[in-house]
């Protein structure tokens, strides 16, 4: 017997063969093995959901106060009544008078008496049997009814090429070395189970993914990807770069002199980590590093030292920022640093006119601009480099894993790839890093510089904002400046928050004795430019601004920032934008104004940010909150990452996948490709990104 072809509706969901089927596993169970009587189910069901069923004796259309069926249904013990706001001819066919139906939900008081409102309804006969397992639902698309699905999947599990596809290959002896303790069932009977689970089978655990059954396919996907990353790793060692020691001739050196053109020393972590970096640099295979660091620990410098060895054996190197905003930062401070130097800089944006940007494409190709910096145009298909050795990229989460693929293949040739250094203010999580970033060497810089502060944060209800302003005040009479970040530009009924424009208008009032710059996303470069420009020369005393100064801005004399809905942002969103204080010497504050009601998610967020600076603590409330896609960038790519593990709690299983995969790699080479077929199929180029 052979599946027949999917309805071009699952088609779309992606089920479009018996192993897509079989991995499509449900979200949840409904409990259609016990039938109550209409009189028991009256009390059980106002409790949790529950089945009942009876002849119907009533089905009425009701258009006041608004279009909806009613039908009542009897058996021997009570009548009960059920209510539907959205329905079909179908279904009042269905439920036509005379029919026997079973119906499944909760019962609850409506203005008539005791009702069930849009039960799962299924016409049956009398006596017809209950099903002995649990009735899955799945997760299913707009216009896919879990009828549909149900019968697919059931088609698919019988599918004779499943057999193969759910085949034990992973070695006996592998499995009991490394799990003794675990006795998981074969991969064929845990996904056999985890569509029909008995109808005893242990709900809860099968509801958190905790079931062996849930274990042994987590297991399986997580070894499929770690085998990826490892195998993507020794992919990069073969592969050849042009190697970068550090030149004899200290002296004559750029690397040299912009140490000693800085007008600061590096911290011991910034040593630490250029080390690391250099090291890289002088082997013959590419470098694949990611620079973390906190806001303000300094990771610029450490990557325009990496780019100043490059340049030093005549190489170009480039730097790629998501935003205009924080790759002009980039760019004026390169500049400061490496223009004294004779260094020669690009300038790349999608904001230039075509003149500039064509100049711009030139001196790139010629090999006339030693370092060039921009935005995502460095990764357009007219961009072309001389002689490109090194690519960093900033805040590498805000690209998507496509446009990091890209980055890749685009920049590197037939005889050498470029190095690559990534950087993130936003910390990554070590269960993130184990398993998404397994091909990357991390450095860290965990120090901040001599003399910044840290940064007090305080929670101020917004009806208190008069008595914030009047702070704000005093504040800028004794020479420092601050920002003032809204959340919206343009007036919202939905969410009536406070705009930035209206914002600007109001303290420009309150505040004339100072002046008050506007910044936001609307705004084009050149104006942003002016703006930051004359806020940085402390021509404006209070900035506000949307979240575009979020990362990149360093004005060391602002030391205040009031941040308004602060429910409204998240924790990384928060952490990044405090950061832009506390750069001078002097004390520097937080402000978090709010707007009541508050949900208990967002008076926990605030609350853990008044109460911790520590960004990677920050990041774990933000990975149990929005889940690695987002923090990865792998939204923007469209496909999902691990679909059945959930990284905080499956921790424990990342190592033992990390030891099977090298167990594999070494001893079952012929394995490993059959595993990742079974998962990961063309997904495995993004693991490498």
């Amino acid at each position: 017997m052979t599946t027949k072809p999917a309805p071009t509706t699952l088609k779309k969901m992606g089920l479009d063969s018996p192993m897509a089927l079989a991995l499509h596993l449900p979200s949840r169970y409904e409990d259609e093995t016990e039938l109550f009587t209409i009189a028991e189910a009256l009390h059980q069901g106002r409790f949790s959901p529950t089945q009942t069923q009876g002849a119907v004796i009533r089905n009425q259309v009701l258009f006041r106060p608004r279009r909806q069926m009613l039908v009542t249904i009897e058996d021997d013990t009570a009548t009960l009544q059920l209510r539907f706001l959205n329905f079909y001819p179908s279904q009042q066919k269905q439920m036509a008078v005379g029919s026997q139906i079973r119906v499944r939900g909760e019962v609850r008081e409506g203005f008539q008496g005791a009702e069930m409102v849009h039960p799962t309804v299924r016409a049956v006969a009398v006596d017809a049997p209950l099903p002995i397992s649990l009735t899955p639902v799945y997760p299913a698309s707009a216009g896919v009814s879990q009828a549909a699905i149900r019968k697919a999947v059931t088609q698919g599990l019988r599918d004779p090429s499943l057999q193969d596809s759910l085949a034990e290959f992973l070695p006996k002896k592998l499995m009991t070395q490394l799990l003794p303790s675990h006795d998981w069932p074969s991969l064929h009977s845990a996904i056999a189970y985890l569509h029909q689970p008995p109808a005893d089978a242990d709900t809860q655990a099968l509801l958190e993914r905790t079931h062996p059954a849930w274990r042994r396919v987590q297991f399986e996907e997580l070894l499929a990807q770690q085998i990826s990353l490892k195998r993507a790793h020794a992919i990069r060692q073969e592969r050849h770069a042009p190697s970068f020691a550090k030149l004899a001739q200290k002296e004559s050196s750029l690397e040299a002199g912009l140490l000693k053109a800085l007008p600061f020393q590096l911290t011991g972590a910034q040593d630490r980590v250029y080390l690391e970096i250099g090291s890289d640099l002088s082997r013959s295979f590419p470098m694949n590093r990611l620079l973390q660091g906190d806001v303000g620990s300094g990771k610029t410098v450490v990557a325009a030292l990496a780019a100043a060895r490059v340049l030093d054996h005549g190489y170009q190197a480039a730097v790629m920022a998501p935003t205009e905003i924080l790759a002009e930062q980039h760019y004026l401070k390169m500049k400061e640093w490496f223009e004294p130097l004779g260094v020669r800089i690009a300038w790349l944006s999608g904001g230039l006119k075509a003149k500039e940007k064509r100049l711009a494409q030139e001196m790139i190709e010629s090999g006339h601009a030693q370092l060039i910096i921009g935005t995502h145009a460095l990764i357009q298909e007219n961009v072309h480099f001389s002689k490109l050795g090194l690519a960093v990229i900033d805040e590498q989460h805000r690209f998507g894993v496509r446009q990091r693929l890209e980055i890749q293949q685009r920049l590197g040739s037939e005889l050498f790839y470029c190095h690559q250094l990534m950087m993130s203010a936003t910390p990554i999580p070590r269960t993130l890093a184990m398993t998404y970033y397994a091909d990357l060497d991390v450095s860290v810089i965990d120090e901040l510089p001599p003399g910044r502060k840290p940064i007090t944060t305080k929670v101020v209800k917004a009806s208190r904002r008069d008595e914030v302003i009047s702070g704000l005040q005093s504040w800028l009479a004794k020479g420092l400046q601050a920002y003032w970040v809204c959340p919206l530009i343009e007036e919202s009924e939905v969410l009536q928050l406070q705009t930035a424009v209206e914002s600007f208008e109001q303290l420009t009032q309150a505040l004339p004795e100072f002046t008050v710059g506007l910044v936001h996303g609307r705004l084009k470069a050149e104006e942003k430019a002016a703006v930051m420009a004359a806020f940085k020369a402390n021509e404006i005393q209070l900035l506000v601004a949307t979240t575009v100064i979020e990362v990149g801005v360093d004005v060391p004399n602002a030391a205040l920032m009031v941040i308004e809905h602060a429910e409204r942002f998240g924790y990384a969103q928060i952490h990044q934008l405090r950061g832009r204080v506390g750069r001078g010497s002097a004390d520097s504050v937080c402000i978090l104004m709010y707007a009541e009601p508050l949900s208990m998610a967002a008076k926990e967020r605030l609350q853990t940010l008044r109460e911790v600076s520590d960004g990677f603590v920050i990041a774990e409330r933000d990975l149990s909150l929005r889940g690695p896609g987002e923090l990865l960038g792998a939204k923007q790519s469209g496909d999902a990452m691990l679909r059945f593990v959930d990284l905080q709690r499956d921790a424990w299983l990342i190592e033992l996948a990390q030891q099977a995969a090298e167990r594999l790699l070494a001893e079952h080479a012929d394995l490993v490709e059959r595993h990742l077929e079974r998962w990961l199929g063309s997904r495995a180029d993004f693991l490498k990104a």
